[in-house]
């Protein structure tokens, strides 16, 4: 889209800028894609000092374990497939199949379903059709690429890590739940609100913000840890201690992010015209209906792009996790950490880098659903205050 000459930039200065955005993008992406590369190989191929043998695996071949030609062209047609099912056609399923006011839960069983579909397809369905197909196509089924996801298998199955991966799940939907649910009450009261009250409220979420995480957990720890204690006089005998449970890590990362929350939600709530509520109020509605039929509808990018960094926060979350959580309900990012610190073997370690590059399958899966909400989220002002 061209523009008014005065404000062209010279061609020298895109250049320069086009050069520096290639360069961050490449180190930024390298040690993702190299872990990834690592994570598929044999460990004779994953820790060998010439980079071409990570990539291509010569050993891992060797060995038997590889992709032809036609495994290479179908892996990428059935990824390109989903990328497009998940930008194109899931928002539009969602939108439909889910009842008026649970469009949060819509997004998040859709896009539940549709991660363990692609799993299914990519990493079962697949490899049975091609196992099948490989000796009957010639030069094409031979292997070319040094490939094995043994590791993966070993990772997910034979250390449970999916137990971590539930684990994760459930911090983070209550987290995400508990912090859109007070954060969009609280920033619609606050940017509707004309007192100075709701200014020093803000500015005292925002010093509390501020506090180092390490304050808040121990803090937080003696009372999880005499939970029983405390509560057996109304429980009686099965008072539970919070200690080691998700729902103690969920009340201190959302006493964590809350201010964020609210300032981000309050910075969109303002962005709204006051107009919307004063003609929800003229056609019969309350306060809440107002806010609930009436705003909300308008609020979604900002609803989800504040969800997104709850999501976050939750879910690459060590410090308070590992403290919290006992050995049984450990989240993925302390268990990945508790394996390259116990793990001395080759077969090992790059179990460990295989568990670590899972755990970003989710955040991509996030990024393609919702990258139009985050996009209009953004644009629409709500990180500018």
């Amino acid at each position: 889209m061209s523009g008014p000459r005065a404000l062209r930039q010279p061609m020298g200065l895109r250049a320069v800028s086009a050069g520096f955005l290639g360069v961050w993008c490449l180190l930024a992406s390298f040690p993702f894609v190299w872990i990834a590369a690592m994570s598929f190989k044999a460990p004779v191929d994953s820790f060998a000092p010439n980079p071409l043998h990570v990539l291509f695996g010569p050993a891992t071949l060797a060995a038997g374990k590889g992709l032809s030609l036609l495994d290479l062209a179908a892996g990428a047609a059935v990824l390109w497939i989903a990328v497009r099912l998940a930008v194109r056609w899931l928002p539009g399923v969602v939108a439909r199949g889910t009842p008026p006011g649970w469009i949060a839960v819509g997004w998040f069983v859709g896009s539940l379903l549709f991660g363990l579909a692609f799993v299914a397809v990519f990493f079962g369905l697949l490899p049975l059709v091609l196992g099948g197909l490989d000796p009957v196509v010639g030069p094409l089924g031979v292997p070319v690429l040094g490939l094995t996801a043994e590791h993966y298998e070993s990772v997910w199955v034979g250390n449970e890590f999916y137990r971590n991966f539930v684990n994760s799940l459930i911090v983070t939907a209550g987290v995400v739940a508990v912090s859109l649910t007070v954060g969009t009450l609280a920033g619609y009261g606050l940017a509707r609100s004309g007192s100075r009250l709701a200014f020093w409220l803000l500015i005292v979420a925002l010093v509390f913000r501020a506090l180092p995480h390490s304050v808040l957990v121990a803090g937080d720890l003696p009372p999880f840890i005499h939970s029983a204690e405390v509560l057996r006089p109304l429980l009686g005998e099965a008072a539970p201690t919070l200690y080691g449970k998700p729902w103690a890590v969920i009340a201190v990362l959302v006493s964590i992010n809350q201010p964020f929350t609210i300032w981000m939600l309050r910075s969109f709530f303002q962005n709204i015209p006051l107009d919307l509520d004063e003609a929800a109020r003229v056609d019969g509605c309350t306060h809440f209906q107002a806010f609930r039929w009436v705003i909300m509808p308008v609020m979604w990018p900002g609803v989800i792009t504040t969800g997104l960094f709850s999501f976050l926060l939750a879910y690459n979350d060590y410090l308070v996790t590992s403290l919290l959580l006992d050995a049984q309900n450990q989240t993925m990012v302390p268990a990945i950490a508790g394996y390259f610190n116990r793990e001395t073997t080759t077969t090992d370690q790059v179990e460990a880098v295989a568990a670590a590059v899972s755990i970003t399958a989710p955040l991509f899966l996030l990024v393609m659903v919702f990258q139009r909400q985050i996009v209009s989220g953004l644009t629409a002002g709500a990180v500018k205050g």
